[in-house]
């Protein structure tokens, strides 16, 4: 059986933008078979939306806190969400669309 898909916005502070975090975010969850997208927000922080198992989120988590070499994260906040199902794989937004 498997495990019921969860969701999550999370949200990282620090120097995580201009040093290839988006792209580090992108493999870590594709590597992990999550969906979902990574996009810079305008007041310098990333965000990510991530759909797939918990646990799995909950690593990606972990992984987003360690960040690329050249980054510096300061904190990393979560939010739970239901899932939408409306990704189909892990992508980079290059734009802020959504609120």
């Amino acid at each position: 059986m498997s495990e019921p898909r969860s969701a999550a916005e999370i949200v990282i502070a620090g120097d995580v933008q201009g040093v290839g975090y988006r792209n580090y975010a992108q493999r870590r969850a594709q590597r992990l078979g999550l969906a979902g997208f990574v996009m810079n927000l305008k007041d310098g922080r990333v965000r990510a939306r991530a759909e797939g198992p918990r646990a799995i989120i909950e690593e990606f988590v972990r992984e987003l806190g360690k960040g690329p070499p050249l980054s510096r994260v300061d904190e990393v906040r979560v939010r739970w969400l239901p899932p939408t199902g409306r990704f189909a794989s892990f992508g980079i937004r290059y734009a802020e669309f959504e609120p």
